[in-house]
């Protein structure tokens, strides 16, 4: 299920590409019949008592430190991995064990000033072909006299949604001691490969930054009303929900927030210590006003559009800038709604800068971007006599709870707005 076919119109987030998921599963299909898959994101607690890895190279040419012992998971030392002496040769001393602790007698083994023998008389066993390169003998098709036979894979699908809202939201894991909840586990179900309407329903590096910033400030969001736009899988709303008492989690298209109510449904376990609730709602950026009508799935009601404009204090939003007229609906619905707050709020935004090579300019541009930063300035800039923002950049380190790659066009943010 790796292999994804790519049409014009296909967009994969880096999340998925670069960071392959251990399972992959396809969970399921969507009411759009796409491929549902499962991920699973480590929560790093323990990030701030350990010292970072080293991303410049070592002194002395950046080669690697040879006096230092190699470790295989456990922590254990690996008595396989080369020891360099001084000079750079390879110290023979420790034994090459294998598993059960006995000598690897097959590995090569150097003393002092000597070398492996690498004579011709030890390769000349080894079939070459006319070029030189090394000639594998290849197996026929269906030849099984060596007794080995190359299973079949196929894609196996687990379930299929019918489209309801409530669709696989009621079941049940299968009972898997790995599947069991953990408190530093949360399991996102996505997509792989949309196209561009559907990109909210895959992961993406500005959601991990804002859930970065959202754990290394727990103090500030302890508590909390939230406000998310724009939540695609709900990724954000979970982790801003280990810190916060309530998290109104919006995004608009039913199958979508279907995909969203899911994640927040198996991840309620690390909501639960917290006593904190989120509670998945349409918004429309493109409309007027809340969507009251009780028959809608995701509506809001009278009294939570009330508990919304009363207590909310925080508004937060991740990689939501890609296309022009959203970002534009976007700032009108900020407006919108922080005019009708009660309490003065603060808005993160987290944004990835994303460069495009464009025939329109024959160059490099990011003109996503740079029209969300002339609109963040508009906003800044606004004396309209009833509304006041303040835009500025959030200042030092946000220690990576996460593991993803924090690229340089991502660690500009977030950009918080206090109204």
């Amino acid at each position: 299920m790796d292999n994804v076919t790519f049409r014009m119109d296909t967009v994969l987030s880096d999340v998925h590409l670069l960071l392959p998921n251990a399972r992959h599963l396809m969970a399921r299909l969507n009411a759009a019949s796409q491929p549902v898959f499962v991920s699973k994101f480590k929560i790093l607690w323990d990030v701030e008592e350990k010292e970072p890895a080293c991303t410049v190279p070592c002194p002395g040419g950046g080669e690697d430190d040879a006096s230092a012992p190699r470790l295989c998971e456990g922590g254990e030392e690996d008595a396989r991995a080369p020891r360099l002496c001084e000079g750079g040769k390879e110290d023979a001393s420790p034994s090459r064990l294998c598993e059960g602790g006995e000598e690897d007698a097959r590995a090569p083994r150097l003393c002092e000033g000597a070398e492996e023998d690498a004579s011709p008389s030890r390769l000349s066993h080894t079939p070459l072909d006319d070029d030189g390169d090394l000639d594998v003998a290849r197996r026929r098709p269906g030849d099984a006299s060596s007794g080995w036979r190359r299973e079949r894979v196929c894609p196996l699908i687990l379930t299929q949604a019918s489209g309801d809202a409530e669709d696989g939201c009621g079941e049940e894991d299968d009972g898997n001691e790995e599947d069991a909840p953990r408190q530093d586990i949360i399991r996102i179900e996505h997509t792989m490969a949309t196209p561009l309407e559907d990109v909210g329903k895959q992961i993406w590096r500005g959601a991990f930054l804002l859930a970065d910033f959202i754990l290394s400030r727990p103090a500030e969001f302890a508590g909390a009303t939230v406000l998310e736009l724009g939540a695609g899988t709900g990724f954000t709303s979970v982790v801003m929900a280990t810190q916060a008492k309530t998290v109104y989690c919006t995004d608009v298209g039913q199958d979508l927030l279907n995909m969203c109510q899911r994640n927040i449904t198996i991840n309620q376990h690390l909501t639960e210590a917290k006593a904190s609730e989120v509670r998945v709602r349409q918004l429309d950026w493109m409309g007027n006003d809340f969507c009251t009508d009780a028959e809608e799935p995701f509506a809001w009601t009278e009294e939570e559009v009330a508990h919304l404009h009363d207590e909310t204090s925080l508004i937060i939003a991740a990689d939501v800038c890609y296309d022009d007229k959203l970002t534009d609906a976007l700032f009108r619905t900020l407006y919108r709604i922080t005019s009708n707050l009660r309490k003065p709020s603060t808005l993160y935004l987290s944004i990835e800068k994303r460069l495009n090579f464009t025939l329109r300019h024959m160059e490099v541009t990011c003109e996503a971007y740079d029209h969300f930063r002339h609109c963040l300035q508009e906003l800044g800039d606004m004396e309209d006599g009833r509304m006041q923002y303040r835009v500025e950049r959030v200042l030092g380190p946000v220690p990576q709870f996460f593991q993803y790659e924090r690229v340089e066009q991502l660690v500009r943010g977030p950009f918080p707005v206090s109204v």
